[in-house]
């Protein structure tokens, strides 16, 4: 992750208005997976608002549902699943596909300097090949690669284990050297 001003600082604030009347469990989840949700949401969306407004139905949903959520294996996958079928509902709605390759481009050289720009040629084609990836490979490179998120977080914000996440890299990894045409070789720990 860089060092520059986090646009989603602030976002968690309403924590504190689902605390009077909603389970504790859900105001500790809410808290824990907002901000990760909206930096995801925006990268399939194509701005703040809607990300906001993708986020907040994606846990009202989970929160009129909240018992059963509990009895799922996996409340983190679950809601993980919620958001993107809410994402997928909104982009339907409005007739569009997944925004990534150019939300991901801007966001990567959002405040960067001119050197930096001329990146965005040769990243279109790294973000394009990542948006053809299987749906799991996918989610575990942008919340990884793209958003900065440890293996560990990435694991906790899908619901799958963190040898999971590994599997779901090396997998990917071996596709984006196919998609962009480069030999690929496993990492030392790719080989374990």
């Amino acid at each position: 992750m860089t060092d520059r001003p986090d646009p989603w600082g602030d976002s968690a604030a309403n924590g504190d208005r689902f605390s009077a009347v909603l389970p504790l469990d859900f105001t500790a989840f809410f808290l824990l997976h907002h901000k990760a949700f909206l930096r995801f949401a925006h990268l399939q969306l194509d701005s703040r608002t809607a990300a906001e407004a993708v986020v907040e139905e994606a846990f009202a949903e989970l929160a009129d549902t909240w018992n059963e959520v509990l009895r799922q294996p996996s409340v983190e996958a679950y809601a993980m699943a919620t958001l993107k079928e809410v994402i997928d509902r909104r982009l339907a709605a409005k007739g569009r596909e997944v925004p990534f390759v150019a939300t991901a481009a801007f966001a990567a050289i959002r405040d960067a300097s001119r050197v930096r720009l001329n990146a965005l040629e040769s990243n279109l084609g790294l973000y394009t090949a990542i948006a053809r990836l299987p749906e799991r490979h996918y989610d575990v490179i942008v919340l990884r690669f793209v958003l900065g998120y440890p293996p560990k977080e990435v694991a906790h914000i899908m619901g799958i284990s963190p040898a999971t996440v590994r599997s779901h890299i090396h997998g990917a990894r071996r596709r984006l050297a196919r998609y962009l045409g480069f030999d690929w070789e496993p990492t030392e720990e790719e080989k374990v």
